[in-house]
């Protein structure tokens, strides 16, 4: 009886540890590309991490203060489901790159210009080739505070910033953040979308608001920052960025900017009835821009590997002022872009960051007197489901079907 009661007792034990493992290690279980993988790994990197989801869980995102108060990525699908950003996981350990820390992120806060007279990424006088680019530790590097949280929906947060720009004047600003989860009604109201249980979907707004907190106005003079939001998704083979355009009779505006880091070929991208189609494969690097009169305020991808629509939404003022961003000095100050996308790619050398692809969104230049503010607006929107469902979303917001982005390049 008692070695009975012996080896009931060690098999009582054995299960409840096995539990007990299998209860603290659940986190470890989910595969890399899911949602679950990237939250467990963020935890360990961020012990404030803020994760903002809806009642049951399945649209959730993740938001890091300590990473310069990043959306690191989204799923619409709960833990188990895909993991929309990028996430560099080799970057969180090591020292600190000097030219930038490329984290991840399917959101990340900058500021502009890169490039141009006023640039944030260069010293004074310096020639602009990328061994005197250099990210502001204040958004590439150092940690934000979480100004408020209050609900599972939103977080807001705050960094006071002193830049030096190609100038060499010194701005002194109060940034602002705040991240919000959008729920389904939200999402198909601001879209103007009809409802279809058949679609998952999962989407956010963040609004940012820099303030002149020096003691002069930012002028010509002077120079001035711009709000530069940056999304950076994981590719595949069959990734397809659609950007409406407005088509002009005056022949004298330019299209786009496609020469950032060199002419993008062809057989990469192409401009077809009022429509720019942008292959991002993670397998070639260049990046594109539209000016303000011919962006529409919206861009999209299609991965037909995971079958997901991703739409960027934002505000375009098209008479505004928008700073020159290129790594030279020649252009016009305020003919730059207000949207934009990337293509990640090996450098010459072979080696490479990603890969990853990114769109963008550019606010005008801000000219603000001590005490002026200036604000930002952007918001993602991922959807999944069957190409018959996501074609009739496709050609609502984009004006092409799932079809013609990926035929685009066949």
């Amino acid at each position: 009886m008692k070695k009975f009661t012996y080896l009931l007792s060690c098999i009582l034990i054995a299960v409840s540890c096995n539990n007990s493992q299998k209860k603290s290690g659940a986190s470890q279980n989910y595969s890399q590309g899911t949602f679950g993988y990237d939250l467990s790994f963020l935890k360990k990197e961020d012990r404030g991490l803020v994760v903002l989801k809806n009642s049951t869980g399945s649209e959730q995102i993740i938001v890091s203060p300590k990473y310069q108060a990043k959306v690191f990525t989204s799923t619409a699908k709960g833990l188990d489901g895909h993991s929309f950003g990028w996430v560099h996981y080799k970057s969180f350990s090591g020292p600190l790159d000097a030219h930038m820390n490329a984290y991840g992120g399917e959101n990340r806060f900058w500021l502009g210009p890169e490039g141009g007279r006023y640039s944030l990424f260069f010293k004074p006088d310096s020639s602009m080739v990328f061994s005197n680019w250099h990210t502001p530790p204040p958004f590439d590097s150092q940690p934000w505070q979480v100004s408020s949280k209050e609900d599972s929906t939103s977080v807001s947060m705050h960094k006071d910033m002193i830049l030096k720009n190609y100038r060499g004047t010194e701005l002194s600003m109060a940034v602002d953040r705040k991240v919000s989860l959008l729920d389904k009604g939200a999402i198909e109201q601001q879209l103007q979308i009809p409802a279809n249980d058949s679609v998952s979907m999962v989407g956010y707004e963040t609004n940012q608001t820099i303030t002149n907190t020096g003691s002069f106005a930012w002028d010509e003079k002077t120079g001035m920052p711009c709000i530069w939001i940056l999304d950076m998704f994981t590719p595949s083979q069959d990734v397809i960025i659609a950007i409406p355009f407005k088509p002009l009779k005056d022949k004298s505006k330019r299209m786009a900017t496609t020469d950032y880091f060199g002419k993008i070929p062809p057989d990469r991208l192409i401009f077809k009835d009022s429509i720019l189609y942008f292959k991002a494969d993670g397998k070639s690097r260049g990046k594109l821009g539209l000016p303000p009169y011919r962006a529409k305020g919206i861009e999209g991808s299609y991965d037909a590997t995971n079958q997901a629509l991703t739409i960027l939404t934002t505000n375009i003022l098209p008479d505004a002022k928008y700073l020159y961003q290129k790594w030279d000095t020649t252009g016009a100050t305020f003919d730059g872009d207000a949207l934009n996308a990337y293509n990640d790619g090996p450098l010459a050398d072979g080696s490479q960051m990603g890969p990853f692809y990114e769109m963008e969104s550019v606010s005008p230049a801000a000219f603000l007197k001590p005490g002026a503010s200036l604000s930002h607006r952007q918001s993602v929107y991922h959807f999944t489901g069957s190409e018959s469902a996501l074609n009739e979303i496709a050609e609502k917001l984009l004006g092409v079907s799932i079809d013609d982005m990926k035929n685009a390049f066949r």
